[in-house]
């Protein structure tokens, strides 16, 4: 059943808590994501991992759940033997189990469909490197068709996530045009910048004045980024925060593993919400215990408050 509200509505009325890494929690339930698809593959061969993953978010206290789609393409599946027609119903499905995850919770629950970066398709890191070379309009032309699938399947949000540079992010915004759903924008950055190394603010203001954006930010990224990163969204967007980090430790395209150590504070998220943020959760290996931990760190700060 979806909400009452639209998600514009509830961020209105206060932080809602986002999922958290759901690659980590399925390896945690003993799925092996070692395949060029990521957990896309499991939309086929094991869905009921994909919504036991998103239910484990659910019982966490997570009130928006990120779909399984941010690596699925028509592209990628094509590659293994599915045709257009099954990759569209996968996409589908995964709004499909998302939304079963959230079944009978007792509290509105939204579905973000996830639209992954065109480097995400590559599966060799290239969305944290962006400038692939295509132009706007060859970008758009890509994400487009997957936008129009997950949009049929009627999620609350499309979320345009882990986006490395402005060239993607404008196709992104171009390609959603008349899909029918709001979108959030969410950037991977290093070093208070685009992975492609382009000026924050220039980037966030693509996204303002439109009326499409929900919330602007960033994910995908060392925790020590997240706040700064907020602040300067808000101030240059006047829109919503989206912010959901890493553990703090690094991905290894070549080696396919992570480098270096946890620095996700779930007691931040409380910072995060005074600059403006309205969606906070976690990304890569932030699983259920810290995204339960951020939830009462945020529930802490409201009754101090």
């Amino acid at each position: 059943m979806k909400p009452v509200r639209t998600l514009a509505e509830a961020l209105g009325a206060g932080v809602l808590v986002l999922d958290g890494g759901l690659s980590n929690q399925l390896e945690t339930q003993g799925c092996d994501l070692s395949d060029a698809l990521w957990s896309a593959r499991l939309l086929a061969d094991g869905p009921e991992q994909i919504e036991a993953a998103h239910a484990a978010y659910v019982r966490a206290g997570a009130r928006v759940l990120i779909t399984s789609s941010y690596q699925a393409t028509f592209e990628g599946f094509a590659r293994r033997g599915v045709d257009r027609e099954e990759a569209a119903r996968l996409l589908a499905r995964s709004v499909e189990l998302a939304r079963s995850a959230a079944a009978g919770v007792g509290e509105e629950v939204w579905v973000a469909g996830s639209v992954g970066p065109y480097g995400a398709m590559l599966a060799d890191g290239s969305e944290y490197r962006g400038r692939y070379g295509l132009s706007v309009r060859e970008l758009e032309a890509f994400h487009r068709p997957r936008i129009e699938a997950l949009a049929a399947a009627e999620p609350d949000v499309l979320a345009l996530e882990t986006v490395p540079d402005v060239t993607e992010a404008e196709a992104l915004l171009r390609a959603v045009e008349g899909c029918g759903v709001p979108v959030w924008l969410s950037y991977t950055v290093e070093g208070g910048r685009t992975r492609a190394g382009q000026d924050l603010a220039e980037a966030f203001a693509v996204a303002a004045g439109n009326d499409r954006v929900v919330a602007v930010g960033v994910n995908c990224c060392d925790p020590a980024e997240a706040g700064p990163a907020v602040e300067l969204a808000v101030a240059v967007t006047g829109k919503p925060a989206v912010v959901y980090p890493n553990s703090g430790e690094r991905w290894d395209a070549r080696a396919r593993g992570w480098r270096g150590d946890i620095a996700f504070d779930p007691a931040r998220a409380a910072d995060w919400a005074a600059s403006g943020a309205r969606l906070i959760g976690g990304c890569c290996r932030v699983g259920p215990t810290t995204i339960s931990a951020l939830g009462s760190s945020l529930v802490t700060e409201r009754g101090a408050g």
